[in-house]
Formats: C-alpha cells, sequence, structure tokens
C-alpha cells in the first residue's frame, strides 16, 4: 500500500480517556471494555463523542503497551474512577491514512516516520490512532488514521 502523508493543523480538542497497559494481543477486548465503559459515561452525563474513538501511544513495548483510550468531547468533562479527562493533541500533526488490519499497520507508521524526517520535522513520543470503523467492518476495509505530533 501507497502511504499518502500529509500535515494537519488543528485546535486541540477535549476528551475523555482511561490509561491503561496491555499486550498488543489483548487489544480487541481492552479496547471493546473501555470504548463501552466510556460510552455507557457519556450515556449517564446525556452526552455524546464529538468524534471518532481514538488511541494514544505512548510506548511501543508490544507486550506492556502504555495507551490512553479515548473519544473526543465537546467540552471539558469531569472523570469517575478510570475515566478521566484528557486533550487530543492541537498544533501540528503528521498523518497518514492506513486502510486494512489492525495488525498490518507497520508499514504506515514507517512510512509516516520516513516523510516526517524528509520534511526536517521530528515526531513528539506519542503516536495517535483515530478509528474510522467500527467492529462489523470487513479486515480489509478497516480505516485508520496514524497522527503524531511534530515538535
Amino acid at each position: 500500500m501507497t502511504y499518502q502523508c500529509e500535515l494537519k493543523q488543528q485546535p486541540a480538542q477535549s476528551a475523555l480517556a482511561i490509561r491503561t497497559r496491555a499486550a498488543v494481543q489483548d487489544l480487541p477486548q481492552v479496547f471493546g471494555r473501555a470504548y463501552g465503559a466510556l460510552m455507557q459515561y457519556l450515556g449517564e452525563l446525556g452526552e455524546q463523542p464529538a468524534g471518532m474513538p481514538y488511541a494514544a501511544y505512548f510506548n511501543m513495548d508490544m507486550q506492556n503497551l502504555d495507551l490512553e483510550i479515548g473519544f473526543p468531547v465537546a467540552h471539558k468533562i469531569a472523570g469517575k474512577g478510570e475515566i478521566q479527562p484528557s486533550e487530543f493533541p492541537g498544533g501540528k500533526l503528521a498523518s497518514t491514512v492506513h486502510i486494512g488490519p489492525y495488525d498490518q499497520v507497520g508499514p504506515a507508521y514507517d512510512a509516516l516516520m520516513k516523510w516526517i524526517g524528509a520534511q526536517g520535522y521530528q515526531a513528539a513520543e506519542v503516536a495517535y490512532e483515530i478509528y474510522y470503523s467500527g467492529p462489523e467492518t470487513p479486515p480489509h476495509e478497516i480505516k485508520t488514521e496514524i497522527l503524531f505530533p511534530l515538535k
């Protein structure tokens, strides 16, 4: 797959998220539980997500990923238990889109990192993925946007 990389400029966005650790093979269950808990809490408050679900990856240790799972929201919302307010970063971000199974996203990361370097930028330590497809989407049609805030 050829990856179209681009520079985006956007404002920061309030979010509601769960920070956790998990092995890569456990992500489907971890994501399902987290998004379910977030949607239940938003429902209790009479709120809706203000965009697509995302995950922030603070490391790339596939057996002990440090990640934040969340939804953007229209305004800052108080947390409850493991659900806490967060913020999707604003400013300059490098972006590319991967179409296909989640476990085949590696080349998109490689292409984006190569593009960032070629443009003279430096990526921040955190990688973000925005998930545009639901669990019923066939694996070869899954759309994932990968973003790196730029220093």
